[in-house]
Protein backbone atom coordinates (compact mmCIF):
# COMPACT_ATOMS: atom_id res chain seq x y z
CA UNK A 1 0.00 0.00 0.00
CA UNK A 2 2.62 2.46 1.02
CA UNK A 3 4.80 1.93 -2.71
CA UNK A 4 1.17 2.31 -4.16
CA UNK A 5 0.91 5.49 -2.30
CA UNK A 6 3.81 6.88 -3.56
CA UNK A 7 4.19 5.89 -6.60
CA UNK A 8 0.21 7.82 -7.02
CA UNK A 9 2.06 11.13 -5.31
CA UNK A 10 4.95 11.11 -8.05
CA UNK A 11 2.60 10.69 -10.68
CA UNK A 12 -0.12 13.49 -9.25
CA UNK A 13 3.28 15.81 -8.82
CA UNK A 14 4.58 15.10 -12.14
CA UNK A 15 1.59 15.24 -13.80
CA UNK A 16 0.69 19.08 -12.26
CA UNK A 17 4.47 20.40 -13.25
CA UNK A 18 3.93 19.27 -17.21
CA UNK A 19 0.00 20.72 -16.69
CA UNK A 20 2.42 23.43 -15.96
CA UNK A 21 4.32 23.99 -18.63
CA UNK A 22 2.29 22.58 -21.30
CA UNK A 23 0.08 26.14 -21.55
CA UNK A 24 3.75 27.72 -22.96
CA UNK A 25 4.80 24.81 -25.19
CA UNK A 26 1.40 25.17 -26.89
CA UNK A 27 1.84 29.03 -27.28
CA UNK A 28 5.55 28.03 -28.85
CA UNK A 29 4.47 25.43 -30.84
CA UNK A 30 2.33 27.75 -32.17
CA UNK A 31 5.02 30.62 -32.92
CA UNK A 32 7.23 28.13 -34.31
CA UNK A 33 4.49 26.93 -37.13
CA UNK A 34 3.03 30.16 -37.55
CA UNK A 35 -0.23 29.53 -36.39
CA UNK A 36 0.04 31.82 -33.67
CA UNK A 37 -2.97 34.65 -33.50
CA UNK A 38 -2.67 37.62 -32.62
CA UNK A 39 -4.22 39.02 -29.20
CA UNK A 40 -4.35 42.32 -30.22
CA UNK A 41 -4.73 43.87 -33.97
CA UNK A 42 -4.26 47.32 -33.42
CA UNK A 43 -5.66 50.69 -32.82
CA UNK A 44 -6.08 51.21 -36.51
CA UNK A 45 -7.62 47.31 -37.35
CA UNK A 46 -11.46 46.62 -36.32
CA UNK A 47 -11.97 42.41 -35.30
CA UNK A 48 -14.04 42.41 -38.55
CA UNK A 49 -10.49 42.85 -40.94
CA UNK A 50 -9.22 40.04 -38.60
CA UNK A 51 -8.72 37.99 -42.16
CA UNK A 52 -6.33 40.41 -43.60
CA UNK A 53 -4.13 39.12 -40.58
CA UNK A 54 -0.30 38.29 -41.74
CA UNK A 55 1.64 36.45 -39.76
CA UNK A 56 5.61 36.60 -40.69
CA UNK A 57 7.20 33.42 -39.38
CA UNK A 58 10.56 34.59 -37.95
CA UNK A 59 10.75 32.54 -35.16
CA UNK A 60 10.90 29.50 -37.29
CA UNK A 61 13.63 31.14 -39.27
CA UNK A 62 15.56 31.49 -36.00
CA UNK A 63 14.99 27.90 -34.93
CA UNK A 64 15.75 26.36 -38.51
CA UNK A 65 18.74 28.95 -39.26
CA UNK A 66 20.77 27.40 -36.31
CA UNK A 67 19.64 24.16 -36.09
CA UNK A 68 21.41 23.47 -39.55
CA UNK A 69 24.73 24.53 -38.27
CA UNK A 70 24.16 21.47 -35.76
CA UNK A 71 25.50 17.90 -37.15
CA UNK A 72 26.84 15.56 -35.28
CA UNK A 73 29.87 14.08 -37.20
CA UNK A 74 31.15 10.81 -34.52
CA UNK A 75 32.02 10.28 -31.14
CA UNK A 76 34.96 9.26 -29.06
CA UNK A 77 35.12 6.51 -26.18
CA UNK A 78 37.19 7.82 -22.90
CA UNK A 79 40.57 6.11 -24.51
CA UNK A 80 40.15 8.34 -27.24
CA UNK A 81 39.33 5.58 -29.72
CA UNK A 82 36.06 5.68 -32.16
CA UNK A 83 33.46 4.65 -30.82
CA UNK A 84 32.61 2.54 -33.45
CA UNK A 85 29.42 0.48 -31.65
CA UNK A 86 27.87 4.16 -30.44
CA UNK A 87 28.37 5.12 -34.48
CA UNK A 88 26.79 1.70 -35.51
CA UNK A 89 23.77 2.63 -33.04
CA UNK A 90 23.50 6.41 -34.40
CA UNK A 91 22.94 4.53 -37.72
CA UNK A 92 20.98 1.87 -36.76
CA UNK A 93 18.48 4.39 -34.79
CA UNK A 94 18.41 6.58 -37.96
CA UNK A 95 19.64 9.41 -35.55
CA UNK A 96 21.13 11.31 -38.72
CA UNK A 97 17.49 12.87 -39.10
CA UNK A 98 16.44 11.97 -35.57
CA UNK A 99 18.96 14.15 -33.81
CA UNK A 100 17.72 16.94 -35.87
CA UNK A 101 14.14 16.66 -34.14
CA UNK A 102 16.32 16.64 -30.79
CA UNK A 103 17.71 19.96 -31.70
CA UNK A 104 14.55 21.56 -32.93
CA UNK A 105 12.65 20.92 -30.14
CA UNK A 106 15.54 21.98 -27.29
CA UNK A 107 15.21 25.08 -29.76
CA UNK A 108 11.69 25.32 -29.59
CA UNK A 109 10.69 24.50 -26.10
CA UNK A 110 14.09 25.10 -24.24
CA UNK A 111 14.43 21.46 -24.12
CA UNK A 112 14.13 18.19 -25.53
CA UNK A 113 14.72 13.94 -24.37
CA UNK A 114 16.65 11.27 -25.54
CA UNK A 115 15.28 7.95 -24.53
CA UNK A 116 17.51 5.02 -24.74
CA UNK A 117 16.14 1.13 -24.50
CA UNK A 118 16.61 -2.34 -24.80
CA UNK A 119 15.75 -3.93 -28.18
CA UNK A 120 13.74 -7.31 -27.89
CA UNK A 121 14.29 -7.82 -31.63
CA UNK A 122 18.29 -7.33 -31.66
CA UNK A 123 19.78 -7.03 -28.43
CA UNK A 124 23.00 -5.78 -29.70
CA UNK A 125 21.36 -2.65 -31.16
CA UNK A 126 19.18 -0.89 -28.16
CA UNK A 127 17.08 1.97 -29.08
CA UNK A 128 17.39 5.00 -29.22
CA UNK A 129 14.25 7.71 -29.72
CA UNK A 130 13.51 11.42 -29.52
CA UNK A 131 10.44 12.07 -27.40
CA UNK A 132 8.35 15.28 -27.20
CA UNK A 133 9.64 17.46 -24.59
CA UNK A 134 5.21 18.20 -24.28
CA UNK A 135 4.90 14.46 -22.99
CA UNK A 136 7.51 14.55 -20.80
CA UNK A 137 8.69 16.32 -17.47
CA UNK A 138 11.28 15.56 -15.58
CA UNK A 139 12.62 15.67 -11.73
CA UNK A 140 16.37 16.51 -11.91
CA UNK A 141 18.39 16.48 -8.55
CA UNK A 142 20.13 20.10 -8.02
CA UNK A 143 23.62 18.27 -6.87
CA UNK A 144 24.24 15.48 -9.47
CA UNK A 145 22.28 17.29 -12.67
CA UNK A 146 20.64 14.18 -12.87
CA UNK A 147 17.33 12.98 -13.84
CA UNK A 148 15.85 11.22 -10.88
CA UNK A 149 12.38 10.23 -12.18
CA UNK A 150 10.70 11.39 -15.82
CA UNK A 151 6.85 10.66 -16.68
CA UNK A 152 5.66 10.18 -20.19
CA UNK A 153 1.90 10.84 -20.74
CA UNK A 154 0.43 10.03 -23.99
CA UNK A 155 -3.10 8.92 -26.07
CA UNK A 156 -5.03 12.14 -25.16
CA UNK A 157 -8.43 10.63 -25.15
CA UNK A 158 -10.47 12.36 -28.27
CA UNK A 159 -13.56 13.39 -25.79
CA UNK A 160 -11.94 14.32 -22.26
CA UNK A 161 -8.74 15.70 -23.83
CA UNK A 162 -6.77 13.60 -20.93
CA UNK A 163 -4.42 11.22 -21.49
CA UNK A 164 -4.37 7.62 -21.19
CA UNK A 165 -1.74 6.30 -21.49
CA UNK A 166 1.77 6.76 -19.11
CA UNK A 167 5.46 5.62 -18.45
CA UNK A 168 6.87 6.16 -15.31
CA UNK A 169 11.17 6.05 -15.74
CA UNK A 170 12.74 5.66 -12.30
CA UNK A 171 16.89 4.90 -11.77
CA UNK A 172 16.21 1.05 -11.29
CA UNK A 173 13.13 0.54 -12.87
CA UNK A 174 9.72 1.32 -15.91
CA UNK A 175 6.67 1.21 -15.26
CA UNK A 176 3.73 1.83 -17.09
CA UNK A 177 0.12 2.79 -16.37
CA UNK A 178 -3.26 3.12 -18.15
CA UNK A 179 -6.82 4.79 -17.20
CA UNK A 180 -10.00 4.91 -18.45
CA UNK A 181 -12.60 8.31 -18.10
CA UNK A 182 -12.81 9.33 -14.84
CA UNK A 183 -10.28 6.17 -13.20
CA UNK A 184 -6.97 6.43 -11.52
CA UNK A 185 -3.99 5.69 -12.94
CA UNK A 186 -3.18 1.54 -12.68
CA UNK A 187 -0.04 -0.15 -13.14
CA UNK A 188 0.01 -2.40 -16.67
CA UNK A 189 4.14 -3.44 -16.79
CA UNK A 190 7.31 -3.27 -14.94
CA UNK A 191 10.54 -3.29 -15.84
CA UNK A 192 13.10 -3.73 -13.49
CA UNK A 193 16.67 -3.00 -15.16
CA UNK A 194 18.77 -2.04 -12.17
CA UNK A 195 20.09 0.43 -14.51
CA UNK A 196 20.96 2.91 -11.91
CA UNK A 197 20.18 5.84 -13.83
CA UNK A 198 16.95 7.00 -15.83
CA UNK A 199 17.28 6.32 -18.94
CA UNK A 200 16.41 9.44 -20.61
CA UNK A 201 18.57 11.80 -21.30
CA UNK A 202 17.59 15.97 -21.44
CA UNK A 203 19.03 18.57 -23.89
CA UNK A 204 18.55 21.87 -22.24
CA UNK A 205 19.18 25.03 -24.08
CA UNK A 206 20.29 28.09 -22.68
CA UNK A 207 20.30 26.36 -19.27
CA UNK A 208 21.33 28.65 -16.03
CA UNK A 209 22.55 28.25 -12.99
CA UNK A 210 19.34 26.74 -10.88
CA UNK A 211 17.28 26.62 -13.58
CA UNK A 212 17.53 23.12 -15.35
CA UNK A 213 14.61 23.37 -17.92
CA UNK A 214 15.58 25.87 -20.30
CA UNK A 215 14.41 28.20 -22.15
CA UNK A 216 13.25 28.77 -25.90
CA UNK A 217 16.12 30.50 -28.53
CA UNK A 218 12.20 32.29 -30.05
CA UNK A 219 12.02 34.00 -26.76
CA UNK A 220 13.33 37.01 -27.62
CA UNK A 221 11.98 37.54 -31.59
CA UNK A 222 8.03 36.74 -30.04
CA UNK A 223 7.02 40.77 -29.74
CA UNK A 224 9.11 41.79 -32.33
CA UNK A 225 7.03 39.15 -34.33
CA UNK A 226 3.87 40.35 -33.28
CA UNK A 227 4.56 43.83 -34.16
CA UNK A 228 6.25 42.77 -37.63
CA UNK A 229 2.79 41.14 -38.03
CA UNK A 230 0.51 43.98 -36.99
CA UNK A 231 2.01 46.23 -39.15
CA UNK A 232 2.19 44.32 -42.15
CA UNK A 233 -1.76 43.37 -41.34
CA UNK A 234 -1.54 47.51 -41.38
CA UNK A 235 -0.02 47.13 -44.56
CA UNK A 236 -2.89 44.84 -46.35
CA UNK A 237 -5.59 47.79 -45.43
CA UNK A 238 -4.01 50.45 -46.41
CA UNK A 239 -2.73 48.97 -49.81
CA UNK A 240 -6.80 48.17 -50.35
CA UNK A 241 -8.10 51.32 -49.18
CA UNK A 242 -5.16 54.22 -50.21
CA UNK A 243 -2.46 52.60 -52.35
CA UNK A 244 -5.26 52.86 -55.55
CA UNK A 245 -5.86 56.38 -56.58
CA UNK A 246 -9.47 57.46 -55.35
CA UNK A 247 -11.51 58.87 -58.13
CA UNK A 248 -14.42 61.72 -57.29
CA UNK A 249 -16.93 63.44 -59.82
CA UNK A 250 -19.23 66.46 -59.13
CA UNK A 251 -22.33 67.64 -61.07
CA UNK A 252 -24.07 64.33 -61.98
CA UNK A 253 -26.86 62.40 -60.19
CA UNK A 254 -27.48 59.09 -59.91
CA UNK A 255 -29.76 58.85 -62.89
CA UNK A 256 -26.40 59.33 -64.78
CA UNK A 257 -24.99 55.91 -64.37
CA UNK A 258 -27.06 54.16 -66.39
CA UNK A 259 -26.36 51.53 -69.25
CA UNK A 260 -27.89 51.81 -72.86
CA UNK A 261 -31.11 50.88 -72.34
CA UNK A 262 -31.36 52.50 -69.46
CA UNK A 263 -31.11 49.96 -66.04
CA UNK A 264 -28.43 51.18 -63.34
CA UNK A 265 -25.10 50.36 -63.70
CA UNK A 266 -23.74 48.43 -60.36
CA UNK A 267 -21.44 50.74 -58.41
CA UNK A 268 -18.07 49.06 -58.79
CA UNK A 269 -19.02 48.66 -62.48
CA UNK A 270 -19.64 52.38 -62.50
CA UNK A 271 -16.76 52.99 -60.91
CA UNK A 272 -14.77 51.55 -63.34
CA UNK A 273 -16.15 52.57 -66.48
CA UNK A 274 -19.53 54.95 -66.16
CA UNK A 275 -17.15 57.79 -63.87
CA UNK A 276 -14.79 58.08 -66.75
CA UNK A 277 -17.55 58.98 -69.65
CA UNK A 278 -20.89 61.22 -69.11
CA UNK A 279 -23.38 62.97 -71.01
CA UNK A 280 -23.76 65.53 -68.57
CA UNK A 281 -22.24 68.33 -69.59
CA UNK A 282 -21.86 69.95 -66.16
CA UNK A 283 -20.02 66.83 -64.73
CA UNK A 284 -16.71 67.15 -63.45
CA UNK A 285 -14.02 64.39 -62.76
CA UNK A 286 -10.79 64.07 -60.69
CA UNK A 287 -8.87 61.86 -58.44
CA UNK A 288 -7.14 61.68 -55.41
CA UNK A 289 -3.66 60.59 -54.81
CA UNK A 290 -2.51 57.46 -54.10
CA UNK A 291 -1.03 56.99 -50.44
CA UNK A 292 2.85 56.37 -49.90
CA UNK A 293 3.20 53.33 -48.18
CA UNK A 294 7.10 53.23 -48.07
CA UNK A 295 6.58 53.69 -44.12
CA UNK A 296 5.30 50.52 -43.76
CA UNK A 297 8.48 48.98 -45.77
CA UNK A 298 10.63 51.19 -43.35
CA UNK A 299 9.03 49.86 -39.96
CA UNK A 300 9.03 46.36 -41.19
CA UNK A 301 12.41 46.34 -42.16
CA UNK A 302 13.56 48.25 -38.63
CA UNK A 303 11.96 45.32 -37.18
CA UNK A 304 13.96 43.15 -39.27
CA UNK A 305 17.46 44.32 -38.06
CA UNK A 306 16.37 43.84 -34.60
CA UNK A 307 15.57 40.49 -35.03
CA UNK A 308 18.81 39.84 -37.24
CA UNK A 309 20.52 41.64 -34.07
CA UNK A 310 18.85 39.23 -31.11
CA UNK A 311 19.58 36.57 -32.76
CA UNK A 312 23.10 36.84 -34.54
CA UNK A 313 21.86 36.07 -37.91
CA UNK A 314 22.84 37.78 -41.09
CA UNK A 315 20.79 40.65 -42.26
CA UNK A 316 20.70 38.67 -45.56
CA UNK A 317 19.08 36.11 -44.10
CA UNK A 318 16.20 38.47 -42.90
CA UNK A 319 15.98 40.00 -46.51
CA UNK A 320 17.71 43.04 -46.08
CA UNK A 321 20.38 43.19 -49.01
CA UNK A 322 22.01 45.82 -50.37
CA UNK A 323 22.52 46.93 -53.69
CA UNK A 324 26.51 46.07 -54.14
CA UNK A 325 27.22 42.05 -53.44
CA UNK A 326 29.30 41.78 -50.36
CA UNK A 327 32.71 39.27 -50.68
CA UNK A 328 33.58 36.53 -49.28
CA UNK A 329 35.13 38.08 -46.11
CA UNK A 330 32.04 40.50 -45.39
CA UNK A 331 30.01 37.36 -45.57
CA UNK A 332 32.41 35.24 -43.52
CA UNK A 333 32.34 38.01 -41.01
CA UNK A 334 28.49 38.87 -40.78
CA UNK A 335 28.09 35.06 -40.23
CA UNK A 336 30.73 34.60 -37.59
CA UNK A 337 28.36 35.68 -34.87
CA UNK A 338 25.79 33.14 -35.52
CA UNK A 339 28.76 30.22 -35.81
CA UNK A 340 29.89 30.98 -32.56
CA UNK A 341 26.27 31.12 -31.31
CA UNK A 342 25.89 27.45 -32.76
CA UNK A 343 29.37 26.14 -31.50
CA UNK A 344 28.06 26.67 -27.55
CA UNK A 345 25.26 25.19 -28.45
CA UNK A 346 27.39 22.48 -29.87
CA UNK A 347 29.50 21.91 -26.17
CA UNK A 348 25.44 22.07 -24.48
CA UNK A 349 24.50 19.45 -26.51
CA UNK A 350 27.11 17.41 -26.54
CA UNK A 351 27.29 16.65 -23.44
CA UNK A 352 23.94 15.18 -23.71
CA UNK A 353 24.59 13.15 -26.87
CA UNK A 354 27.35 11.71 -25.17
CA UNK A 355 25.59 10.65 -22.00
CA UNK A 356 23.70 8.76 -24.96
CA UNK A 357 26.28 7.41 -26.09
CA UNK A 358 27.23 6.19 -22.66
CA UNK A 359 23.41 5.02 -21.79
CA UNK A 360 23.94 3.06 -25.36
CA UNK A 361 26.83 1.26 -24.23
CA UNK A 362 25.36 0.07 -20.72
CA UNK A 363 22.19 -1.47 -22.81
CA UNK A 364 24.56 -3.28 -24.90
CA UNK A 365 27.12 -4.31 -22.89
CA UNK A 366 26.11 -4.29 -19.45
CA UNK A 367 28.53 -1.59 -18.22
CA UNK A 368 29.69 1.55 -18.18
CA UNK A 369 31.84 3.24 -20.30
CA UNK A 370 34.90 4.08 -17.66
CA UNK A 371 32.67 6.89 -16.06
CA UNK A 372 30.77 7.90 -19.11
CA UNK A 373 33.91 9.65 -20.14
CA UNK A 374 32.32 9.94 -24.11
CA UNK A 375 33.23 13.12 -26.40
CA UNK A 376 31.26 13.89 -29.22
CA UNK A 377 32.31 15.69 -32.48
CA UNK A 378 30.52 18.01 -34.38
CA UNK A 379 31.14 18.86 -38.24
CA UNK A 380 32.04 22.84 -38.89
CA UNK A 381 29.38 24.90 -37.96
CA UNK A 382 30.41 27.31 -40.47
CA UNK A 383 29.28 26.93 -44.17
CA UNK A 384 32.47 26.81 -46.22
CA UNK A 385 32.06 25.78 -49.69
CA UNK A 386 32.94 22.34 -50.98
CA UNK A 387 35.72 23.89 -52.81
CA UNK A 388 36.87 25.41 -49.43
CA UNK A 389 36.71 22.44 -47.64
CA UNK A 390 38.72 20.40 -50.13
CA UNK A 391 41.34 23.17 -49.99
CA UNK A 392 41.55 23.15 -46.68
CA UNK A 393 42.07 19.47 -46.02
CA UNK A 394 44.44 18.99 -48.86
CA UNK A 395 46.73 21.62 -47.15
CA UNK A 396 46.67 19.86 -44.17
CA UNK A 397 47.70 16.38 -45.94
CA UNK A 398 50.80 18.37 -47.90
CA UNK A 399 53.71 19.55 -47.20
CA UNK A 400 54.65 18.79 -43.46
CA UNK A 401 51.43 17.21 -42.98
CA UNK A 402 48.48 17.84 -40.33
CA UNK A 403 46.10 14.90 -41.26
CA UNK A 404 47.01 11.52 -42.81
CA UNK A 405 44.69 10.13 -45.77
CA UNK A 406 42.79 8.64 -43.29
CA UNK A 407 42.50 11.78 -41.03
CA UNK A 408 41.27 13.76 -44.16
CA UNK A 409 38.54 11.07 -44.46
CA UNK A 410 37.53 11.88 -40.63
CA UNK A 411 37.24 15.78 -41.92
CA UNK A 412 35.34 14.61 -45.42
CA UNK A 413 33.11 12.93 -42.85
CA UNK A 414 33.08 8.95 -44.68
CA UNK A 415 32.07 6.01 -43.42
CA UNK A 416 33.76 3.21 -42.32
CA UNK A 417 32.75 1.00 -45.21
CA UNK A 418 33.46 3.87 -47.44
CA UNK A 419 37.22 4.12 -45.97
CA UNK A 420 37.80 0.04 -46.43
CA UNK A 421 36.76 0.93 -49.83
CA UNK A 422 39.23 3.20 -50.38
CA UNK A 423 41.55 1.43 -48.93
CA UNK A 424 41.41 -1.62 -51.46
CA UNK A 425 41.76 0.74 -53.71
CA UNK A 426 44.77 1.88 -52.40
CA UNK A 427 46.44 -1.62 -52.12
CA UNK A 428 45.06 -2.35 -55.99
CA UNK A 429 46.70 0.87 -56.98
CA UNK A 430 49.84 -0.51 -55.08
CA UNK A 431 50.31 -3.83 -56.60
CA UNK A 432 49.06 -2.61 -60.20
CA UNK A 433 52.11 -0.10 -61.97
CA UNK A 434 49.39 0.20 -64.24
CA UNK A 435 46.78 1.23 -62.28
CA UNK A 436 49.31 3.76 -60.73
CA UNK A 437 49.93 5.23 -63.65
CA UNK A 438 45.95 5.35 -64.61
CA UNK A 439 45.34 6.97 -61.15
CA UNK A 440 48.04 9.83 -62.13
CA UNK A 441 46.64 10.51 -65.08
CA UNK A 442 42.86 11.16 -63.41
CA UNK A 443 44.88 13.24 -60.65
CA UNK A 444 46.73 15.37 -63.62
CA UNK A 445 50.07 13.93 -61.09
CA UNK A 446 53.14 13.50 -63.35
CA UNK A 447 55.26 12.33 -60.43
CA UNK A 448 57.75 9.05 -61.75
CA UNK A 449 56.19 5.45 -61.24
CA UNK A 450 55.77 3.16 -58.42
CA UNK A 451 58.96 2.63 -55.69
CA UNK A 452 58.89 -0.59 -53.32
CA UNK A 453 55.00 -1.20 -54.35
CA UNK A 454 54.04 1.86 -53.00
CA UNK A 455 52.46 4.72 -55.79
CA UNK A 456 55.39 7.68 -55.72
CA UNK A 457 51.33 9.73 -56.70
CA UNK A 458 48.73 10.90 -54.82
CA UNK A 459 45.94 7.61 -54.25
CA UNK A 460 42.40 10.37 -54.34
CA UNK A 461 43.57 13.67 -53.47
CA UNK A 462 46.82 15.18 -55.54
CA UNK A 463 48.81 16.35 -51.79
CA UNK A 464 47.28 12.99 -50.26
CA UNK A 465 50.41 10.76 -49.68
CA UNK A 466 49.90 7.21 -48.79
CA UNK A 467 52.30 5.18 -46.72
CA UNK A 468 52.81 1.46 -46.67
CA UNK A 469 51.37 1.12 -42.67
CA UNK A 470 47.72 2.83 -44.18
CA UNK A 471 48.18 1.08 -47.61
CA UNK A 472 47.86 -2.19 -45.55
CA UNK A 473 44.72 -0.98 -43.75
CA UNK A 474 46.46 -0.29 -40.48
CA UNK A 475 46.33 3.41 -40.21
CA UNK A 476 45.15 5.60 -37.23
CA UNK A 477 42.07 7.10 -37.51
CA UNK A 478 44.13 10.27 -37.43
CA UNK A 479 41.26 12.74 -36.54
CA UNK A 480 41.84 16.59 -36.12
Amino acid sequence: MAFELDTTRTLDRLGVLRDRLRIDDERLNAYYNGTHRLAQMGLAVPPSLRSFETVVNWPRLTIDALEARLDVKTFYASDGSKADAVLEGWAYNNLDSESSLAHIDALVYGRSFVVVGSNADDPEHPLITVESPREITAEIDPRTRRITRALRVYGVNGDTGQPEHATLYEENSTTWFTRRAGEKWHETGRDDHRLGRVPIVMLANRRRAGDFHGASEMEDVLGLTDAAARTLTNLQLASETHAIPARWVSGVAKGDFVDAAGKPIPVWESYFTAMSATGNADAKFGQFSASDLKNFHETVNHYAGLVAAVTKMPQAYMGLTTANSPSADAIRSAEAPHVKLAERKQKAFGDAWAWVGALYERFRTGTWDNGNAMRTEWHDAATPTVAARADSISKLTGGKSVLSVEGAWDEMGWTEARKETERARFEAEASDPEMARIMRDLTGDRSTGVSDGIADGPGVVGTFVQNPAEANGSGGSGGA
